[in-house]
This record gives structure tokens, C-alpha cells and sequence, in this order.
């Protein structure tokens, strides 16, 4: 079981649900409208931005590390995974589109993280689409434009949509249409929101898109996120009077399962659809929707957060054991073991790093070494790594071990905690005195 849980809000603290008695698996965080101007934003390209370290520091004591991020301007998309699943996470690559602006400034469009867990191919898109309520036609296109040509350098899973799981969200913009301000605002204060769903233009867009129809949403029985006067929990007050809606959602499609062609001469399947049959026999794959609502308290933005807590059902897949080898400290060579669980493309860049226990991304590494310039194989099954005595700070702390494959471009295998000794030598000394 892997639980998910993902955010959309301009504050942190309570939103990640860090007093829960099951912490999830992985975060995945989504932001619009980040403060972008200039200056900001190419800091941010060089350094990790504000939002990053904020995220970081609440989760890295709980061990979770930052596996993956990507700016465009004002979006942001951040996935953080517990450490335990760092080596399953695999093939991570991230991309953006603009379509704001005609696609300059990047104030509009999505950014996406793909990536293989535990062997089932992921896609995350956050989006923030064209805003204003005669613009739900323009929205779609701008969708659909994302989806057609986000690309990725993977044969399995090319596009957006060839992944055995998407989930999109983000600031969609869509707005409640045809019912007047009175009739919304009462169906809000009287908490009667299924008397709104047939006017939501993303509901009502569904019906007749064939790319949305293959996206579910859980029931939007929360009030509407936008448009709110800051640090307020009272709808537009200003002069435009917005009219309230479900601007904010989070949606998911499960890649449909292959179907047989009714043939003159009998069942058939293409070479596509019997491999893809065969990925679902082998990994299969379920999702369930726990939680789908908006936390009314945070009141820095116009629009509430809204948060999605998501079950998966998938099947483990391990590629190393990692361990580290007696005694280590800065007085002696040090050596680590590790075992391949499956083949997977080794390289002479793969490298194996040691890294404090709380560290909160693959670049934390106290010291690494290549892992094809120290190696011997004690046998079939068992690999030996030397690591230089020199090579070895003096910590004094739990550390341990992640290998890294240079051709997946990310953690394969990681090791229990063991404690690096903060003594580089010891000596016994007699000292003697006389009178």
C-alpha cells in the first residue's frame, strides 16, 4: 500500500497533515501564482527556492527527501518521497509548457515530474489555465495543447497520456456558469453543492470532451475555493463581486486496460496492446480517493488549498542491497557490499555516497566514490566497494549508503543506518611522573 497526498495552497504548517497517525508515502505539492517577478525567478533557477526549503525543512526530520522539482514562473511542482522508496523511484525527468502571455512570460500553462515507481510509469501535471468565465472553451484547448505536446525521453511512456497513471491539478479556472450570485451563495451557505455541479463548467466540459471523460474527480462536496478577500473567509467584497467557484482541483486517470477487437476469425490484439496486458498482469496497479476537500482556515491567498489523499495498491520491485562493511571511521579503508536484485544498466558513472540520516536530497552526499573504480566481486552475488580512509569525514553520526545509477538518474539502492565513529585514531598513552 503507498497513500498520496497532494496539496495546492499558498501556506504550509497543518496542510500536510504531519500530526496524522499514518504519514503518507509521498507528497506531492502544487503552487500557482508564485511570486515571479525577475529577480526572484533567476535566483530561484540558481538556488533552491523559498517554497522548496520551507517544504524541506517540515519534512526532512520525518525522513522524507526532495526527489524532484520544476519552475515555470508562477508554478511550482515539488514531489518529496519517503526514504524508504527513494530506490524505487526511477527515470524521474520533468518538463513545462507555456501557454500565457503567447507563451513567453509563462504566467499560464503546466508543469510536469514523470517518473517509474515501483515499476508503474507516473505523471504528475500541475496546471494553471486561462482565467475569466467565457474562457472555459480556451481552457480545454489549453489542456488538451499540454497534454498533445509535453514530451519525454522514454520509450515506454513518450507522451503525458501513455503513463499508467496521471493525476492533474492545479488552478483549472473553471467557473460555476448560468446561476446567478443569490442562488450560489445560498446552495454555499446551505452546503446543498451538488445543486451547482451541473453548471460547473469542468463537469460540464467533461461531457463533451473525450480527453476529460478519461479523467475521474471525487465529488466536490467542499465550498467553492475562489474568489475569497485576503485573510478573510468571506467571498469577493470588492466591486467586480467575483462569483464563487471550484477554481482548484485535483483529477486522475488510470490508463484504460486493453480491450480485445472482435475479429471475423476470432479475438485479436496489436503488439502494444498484448505488451500493455501483459505490464498490467505483472504490475498491477489500484488507486483509491480517501480524502478530497479545501482547508478553510489558511486565508493568505484568494483562493483556499485544497488537499487529495490518494491509496495505491502496487507491486515492490528492488534492483540493490546496500550495506556497509565493519567498522567506519577516518582511521581505516572502508568497505561496502552490495547485491544486484535484478539486472538494470550499470555504468562506469554510477557512484554510491554517503549521506546523514535526514538528508533531503541525492545532492547531500557527505562523500561518494565511483563505484566501477573500487569494485571486486567476491562472487556471483556480493560486490565489494573500497572507500579511502582519506575519502571518510570524521562524523561522529548515523550515516548511510545510497547507490546512485547514472543511467536511471536516481537512488537504486539504500542501506540501514550505521554510525560513522568520530575518532580518527586511538591510542593508548602512559604518562609518568616523578618527584
Amino acid at each position: 500500500m503507498c497513500s498520496v497526498i497532494f496539496s495546492i495552497f499558498y501556506d504550509v504548517t497543518s496542510l500536510l497533515h504531519l500530526n496524522s497517525l499514518k504519514s503518507p508515502d509521498l507528497y506531492v505539492i502544487g503552487l500557482q501564482e508564485v511570486y515571479s517577478g525577475p529577480l526572484r525567478f533567476v535566483s530561484d533557477l540558481v538556488f533552491d527556492n523559498p517554497w522548496s526549503l520551507l517544504f524541506m525543512s517540515a519534512l526532512a526530520p520525518r525522513k522524507y527527501i526532495k526527489v524532484s522539482s520544476i519552475r515555470m514562473q508562477g508554478l511550482l511542482l515539488l514531489f518529496f518521497s519517503k526514504l524508504e522508496h527513494v530506490p524505487f523511484i526511477r527515470d524521474i525527468q520533468a518538463t513545462y509548457t507555456r501557454t500565457g502571455v503567447f507563451g513567453y512570460w509563462g504566467n499560464k500553462g503546466g508543469v510536469s515530474i514523470r517518473l517509474s515507481f515501483y515499476g508503474h510509469m507516473l505523471c504528475f501535471l500541475n496546471c494553471h489555465l486561462a482565467a475569466h468565465m467565457k474562457y472555459a472553451t480556451e481552457r480545454v484547448d489549453e489542456f488538451e495543447y499540454i497534454m498533445d505536446t509535453q514530451t519525454f525521453e522514454c520509450e515506454k511512456a513518450p507522451r503525458i497520456i501513455d503513463h499508467r497513471l496521471v493525476f492533474w491539478f492545479g488552478d483549472l479556472n473553471f467557473r460555476i456558469q448560468d446561476h446567478g450570485m443569490h442562488f450560489v451563495r445560498t446552495c454555499i451557505n446551505n452546503q446543498t453543492y451538488n445543486l451547482l455541479w451541473s453548471k460547473d463548467q469542468l463537469i460540464m466540459m467533461k461531457k463533451k470532451e473525450q480527453m476529460l471523460q478519461e479523467f475521474e474527480e471525487g465529488p466536490l462536496d467542499f465550498q467553492p475555493t475562489y474568489k475569497f478577500d485576503l485573510n478573510s473567509d468571506s467571498y469577493d467584497s470588492s466591486g467586480k463581486k467575483r462569483k464563487p467557484a471550484w477554481t482548484d482541483r485535483i483529477l486522475w486517470r488510470l490508463r484504460p486496460k486493453a480491450s480485445t477487437h472482435d475479429e471475423p476469425h476470432g479475438n485479436t490484439l496489436d503488439a502494444s496492446e498484448v505488451k500493455q496486458l501483459e505490464e498490467d498482469k505483472e504490475y498491477p496497479l489500484k488507486i483509491r480517493q480517501d480524502m478530497y476537500t479545501s482547508i478553510m482556515e489558511y486565508s493568505i491567498s484568494d483562493h483556499k488549498p485544497v488537499v487529495g489523499i490518494f491509496t495505491l495498491e502496487m507491486y515492490k520491485t528492488p534492483l540493490v542491497r546496500l550495506q556497509a562493511e565493519g567498522d567506519w571511521s577516518a582511521d581505516i579503508d572502508a568497505v561496502v557490499l552490495y547485491s544486484p536484485l535484478q539486472p538494470f544498466p550499470s555504468s562506469t558513472w554510477d557512484w554510491i555516497g554517503l549521506y546523514k540520516v535526514g538528508f533531503t536530497s541525492v545532492s547531500d552526499y557527505i562523500t561518494y566514490t565511483w563505484v566501477k573504480d573500487d569494485e571486486v566481486a567476491i562472487n556471483e552475488e556480493v560486490i565489494q566497494v573500497y572507500v579511502s580512509k582519506e575519502e571518510i569525514p570524521v562524523q561522529g553520526e548515523e550515516c548511510m549508503l545510497c547507490y546512485y545509477s547514472s543511467t536511471l538518474q536516481c537512488i537504486i539502492g539504500i542501506s540501514e543506518p550505521f554510525k560513522v565513529s568520530n575518532i580518527a585514531s586511538a591510542h593508548s598513552c602512559l604518562f609518568l611522573t616523578s618527584s
